[in-house]
């Protein structure tokens, strides 16, 4: 552990051994120091702070005796395992409410109750048993055995240019992509990629969103767009007449495999929006390729980006789903026409990825490695996903089913009037957690019947089949 940043002071009464002591033992009820943490070695601290190091032992001693640390023979201090301490704090400490208020919410919410769900229907998690650990240790341990001094050096702010011919090629292939490795932004994750666009199209832009959409997306957009609009959609996707009546520059769009709501875009309503986008200077279609590997039935759906032939469509995608989303490994395809207002306003920001996981994606997928593992993957998911439209056919006539045949959750609308709340309950009730369609909307929208999604990408055959047995009761 570094050295801790204690201010010492000449407060008359208070001697500077106590005040080491009351930091140091507030930190751990705080929870700011962890059971298990080494601190500071006696003469280390007492250097630090400029004190004498009988001062640093009488407070080690008096934490000692109190019982938040502990000493180890020729290894030194550790905190103590003293967790029920820091959740009651000091009284009218700082923190003290806001957790309080924190851990009430979490207490009356069926969302922050974990521990009470045996099953979780998220429609974010993967199947983390199908990951390749071999494979993946063996790449990453031939890339650091080579003694390859480069990758510890910074690297191109785009991203290492091996794995951005690697990506172009891999797009091209696989959605129809057409760009050079040249428009390739490599990030950590579309949260960091979406940022940057508020250096390359201005603030002064007015975003138009869908509603329900990625609700994460818009709260970024929100952050630094000066307008963000709310645009009337119908079951083709966002409407190119609404994103002219708000007055948009951007919309956010996810032609693929809309989330929530799983619609599929058709080609009218893609070829409206590019006409809309390319009738006027300024106007950018941001298309995230939402869930585009995994399709159960038909052939794969092309990208928005394939059949732009104005420069108009800025690509996202990423590895999070099809490898895993530790990796934070993704990526942003600008138009050419972009290329210099990103030069110029963000070019020299540093990439947020390091080299060395670059370099395994790389060897990853020039392995082909990649390719297998999607293959597996795809069986796995098509094999739950068959499996649970099974499981649900006695919920249908109670429910309406949508959203299946591609990505990893589906969604039931009930048939008759209803709240989400109510059923997000009932289900909570008998150990499932299921979500709500409101909780993916940027903003509230009028519905007569409650929908919910079930997410089954991270669930065991076994779990899904209890899960749909418990819903059929609860629901």
């Amino acid at each position: 552990m570094n050295d801790l940043a204690i201010h010492l002071t000449e407060e008359k009464g208070k001697r500077l051994y106590e005040q080491i002591y009351e930091y140091i033992a507030d930190e751990i009820r705080e929870g700011k120091l962890l059971a298990g943490e080494k601190l500071p070695s006696t003469r280390s601290l007492a250097d630090y702070l400029q004190v004498a190091r009988s001062t640093v032992e009488l407070a080690y001693d008096q934490l000692q005796s109190e019982g938040y640390i502990e000493s180890v023979p020729c290894r030194g201090y550790f905190i103590c395992r003293v967790e029920e301490l820091y959740r009651f704090g000091k009284a009218g400490g700082s923190g003290t409410k806001e957790r309080k208020e924190q851990e009430g919410k979490e207490r009356r919410s069926p969302a922050g109750a974990e521990k009470r769900f045996d099953i979780d229907f998220s429609p974010n998690a993967i199947d983390m048993n199908l990951f390749p650990f071999g494979t993946w240790r063996k790449i990453t341990r031939d890339i650091l055995s080579g003694d390859r001094k480069e990758l510890f050096a910074l690297g191109e702010p785009r991203g290492d240019l091996e794995l951005r011919r690697t990506v172009c090629r891999y797009l091209h292939a696989s959605r129809g992509v057409n760009a050079s490795p040249e428009q390739i932004i490599v990030g950590a994750g579309n949260d960091y990629l979406l940022l940057l666009l508020q250096y390359i199209l201005g603030r002064q832009i007015t975003a138009a969103f869908e509603n329900p959409s990625y609700r994460r997306a818009f709260r970024i957009f929100s952050s630094f767009a000066e307008r963000t609009v709310i645009v009337p959609s119908d079951e083709s996707g966002i409407r190119a007449d609404g994103l002219l009546a708000a007055g948009a520059d951007v919309a956010y769009v996810m032609p693929s495999r809309q989330f929530p709501t799983g619609t599929v875009m058709p080609i009218g309503r893609r070829t409206e929006l590019l006409r809309w986008a390319s009738a006027a200077p300024g106007r950018y279609l941001v298309e995230d390729d939402y869930d585009s590997e995994f399709r159960y039935r038909g052939k794969p759906i092309p990208s928005l980006q394939s059949s732009d032939t104005a420069g108009r469509v800025i690509y996202i995608g990423t590895f999070s789903k099809s490898v895993a989303p530790a990796i934070r490994i993704s990526f942003m395809v600008l138009p050419e026409g972009l290329l210099e207002a990103y030069e110029k306003n963000c070019g020299f920001f540093s990439s947020t990825v390091s080299r060395i996981d670059q370099s395994i994606l790389n060897e990853f997928i020039l392995s082909g490695a990649f390719e297998r593992h999607l293959n597996r993957m795809r069986k796995a998911y098509r094999e739950k996903h068959d499996l649970l439209l099974e499981c649900l056919q006695p919920l249908l006539d109670r429910f309406r089913l949508s959203g299946e045949y591609a990505g990893l959750h589906m969604l039931l609308t009930s048939r008759g009037p209803g709240r989400e709340e109510e059923l997000m309950e009932r289900a909570a009730a008998c150990g499932v957690r299921i979500y709500g369609l409101r909780e993916a909307a940027p903003a509230p929208f009028e519905a007569d019947c409650a929908t919910v999604l079930l997410g089954y990408g991270g669930l065991s055959p076994e779990k899904i089949k209890e899960g749909v047995r418990r819903l059929d009761r609860a629901l």
